[in-house]
């Protein structure tokens, strides 16, 4: 049974001509007509929802027919409510239709024109000058910014870059708040100025101890790893920052409970600018700078063991990126130093078998000038030649013993072999050095590596 009523079909079949239909073609359509009627008014009830209201109009109809496919209803646009009168064709045949308001045309005359509307303009005004931002209207105030200082940036906004442009006073307002606790607050400021405080070194030790160790402090997590960017980016000449902040950098992954694994992205370029950067320190003559490259590589270590199960490309990408300083002719020494120190690091002997030996032979006659000169690079070119001897032991720290001693060759042919693989200046230095089981190591074809 129908709720349509089935006279109102038989109106509509006579209005455009069909004087007869039989009661179950009737029934059919007045089934028909109730669907359709329900899906227009659930499509229009769902318009009424995501509007917020509880009033179901007119518009909310004609979007839920466009909905639907179909052709919407034209002239009940009107946002006031519709009054209906009613009309009396005959013995119980009511007919409702919309009254239509009276307008009177002496009112309509006389009534004040509406304002014409302003036109569109354009005004503009200083953001800042000079890197001062002046007091007005358009800008936030002081105020508003002090509370968007320990607030963190959105994803795509990164302020080192402008630092390197010179665009380091423009302020990024963040997309998603972070409140921090005033404790919090105060123990960031507290570690910061206290890794920063050359002529202290029991409060150096004291804050990053508590870094290294104090529980409950994820929060700040992400304001250490852009602070740590923020000052490798502005102070590649000064080598205590830049060891304090590596210092930091080691004190934040020893913290077992820090989750650090989302902020492995942002923790490697620091690290690898003290580990392969091209101009540190103020005097790039100064071999100080070896010994903040020894403690990045130590940091590339830790990071690619501790987090290459979870960022399978890490260990790759940090192998390029050394591999690509080390066959680089233009870079100094130390850089060259930074990328072979680098290369052990993050592989350990396997990265020295495939990466590094093919490439020693052609690398010697980078420095075999600066060695057999007494010049100022002299004691450059010997670091890096140890650091290439050093890297090549690690052959056989990694190497699961022999049972039966090494095979056959030795004394001048596995000299010869040597040298034929590294080249003259490293293989001699392995000869002088008494180191035969390097010598075996590098002349075989296949790394054994210890097994567990």
């Amino acid at each position: 049974m129908s709720v349509w009523n089935p006279d109102n079909i038989r109106d509509v079949a006579e209005s455009v001509g069909i004087s007869s239909l039989s009661n179950e073609v009737v029934e059919n359509l007045s089934r028909d007509v109730e669907y359709r009627v329900s899906q227009v008014l659930e499509e229009a009830l769902k318009f009424m929802r995501h509007g917020k209201r509880t009033t179901l109009s007119t518009q909310d109809v004609s979007q839920g027919l466009r909905v639907l496919d179909i052709e919407p209803l034209y002239g009940y646009e009107s946002t006031r409510p519709l009054r209906f009168g009613e009309a009396s064709m005959g013995p119980g045949q009511p007919l409702f239709y919309v009254e239509d308001e009276e307008v009177d045309f002496e009112k309509l005359i006389n009534a004040p024109l509406p304002k014409v509307p302003r036109e569109v303009s354009f005004t503009a005004h200083w953001l800042a000058v000079e890197g001062v931002q002046p007091s007005i209207s358009q800008n936030p105030t002081a105020a508003d910014a002090r509370g968007q200082e320990l607030v963190p940036k959105g994803p795509g906004a990164n302020p080192n870059l402008a630092a390197i442009n010179g665009n380091d006073n423009v302020t990024v307002k963040p997309l998603v708040k972070h409140i921090l606790s005033k404790e919090l607050q105060l123990y960031f400021e507290r570690i910061c100025t206290a890794v920063l405080d050359e002529h202290n070194d029991e409060y150096r030790t004291a804050a990053l101890a508590s870094l290294r160790s104090d529980p409950g402090l994820h929060q700040l997590v992400p304001y250490f790893v852009q602070y740590i960017a923020e000052k490798v980016t502005h102070n590649l000449k000064n080598l205590f920052v830049l060891t304090q902040m590596m210092q930091l950098t080691s004190a934040m992954l020893d913290n077992k409970s820090l989750y650090v694994d989302p902020y492995v992205a942002s923790i490697v370029p620091p690290v690898l600018t003290c580990l392969v950067g091209r101009r540190i320190g103020e005097n790039s003559a100064s071999l100080s700078h070896f010994a903040l490259r020894d403690l990045a590589a130590s940091l590339i270590s830790m990071i690619a063991k501790k987090y290459a199960k979870s960022s399978h490309t890490l260990k790759p990408r940090l192998a390029r990126t050394c591999l690509k300083h080390f066959l680089d002719p233009n870079k100094p020494l130390g850089v060259h130093y930074g990328a072979i120190i680098g290369l052990k690091a993050i592989g350990g002997a396997e990265t020295v078998q495939v990466l590094l030996i093919p490439n020693l032979k052609p690398y010697e006659s980078m420095i075999r000038d600066e060695i057999s000169d007494n010049g100022p690079k002299k004691m450059e070119a010997e670091l890096v030649l140890g650091a290439i001897v050093s890297s090549l032991q690690s052959l056989v720290k990694d190497r699961a013993p022999m049972a039966n001693g090494h095979a056959g060759t030795g004394g001048e042919e596995l000299r010869a072999k040597v040298i034929d693989k590294v080249g003259e200046l490293v293989g001699t230095r392995i000869f002088e050095l008494g180191a035969v089981q390097v010598a075996y190591a590098v002349v075989e074809d296949q790394l054994q590596l210890s097994s567990a």
